[in-house]
């Protein structure tokens, strides 16, 4: 079973950055893509970023396209979400996901991981 654990999360201001890392557990042969989601309170859980594990294909949502960067580390199973010039309405707790098919927007996630809040002030 894959498990993946979060870090990086936290508060802001509006115009500042954060950088979020999922770090994969060692049972990851099966995973083609990895990327992010965020779920606002009150909310829908939404697609963020995801990229195939090889880095051949990358996709992002149009609301953070130009401000956020998915990267990976493949020998230390971990994948990246740089955020930059980060607003309000980025606050939401963002999870980690994974998924068994080579497909960057995540449209079937395999795992989750716990969340992390990243709350943005105005």
């Amino acid at each position: 079973q894959v498990q993946l654990v979060e870090s990086g999360g936290g508060l802001v201001q509006a115009g500042g950055s954060l950088r979020l890392s999922c770090a994969a557990s060692e049972r990851t042969n099966n995973i083609s893509a990895m990327g992010w989601f965020r779920q606002p309170t009150g909310k829908e859980r939404e697609f963020v970023a995801g990229m195939w594990r090889n880095g051949a294909f990358t996709s992002y949502a149009d609301s953070v396209k130009g401000r956020f960067t998915i990267s990976r580390d493949n020998g230390k199973n971990t994948v990246y979400l740089q955020m930059n010039s980060l607003k309000p309405e980025d606050t939401a707790v963002y999870y980690c996901a994974a998924s068994n098919r080579p497909d960057s927007r995540l449209r079937n996630v395999d795992y989750w991981g716990q969340g992390t809040q990243v709350t943005v002030s105005s």
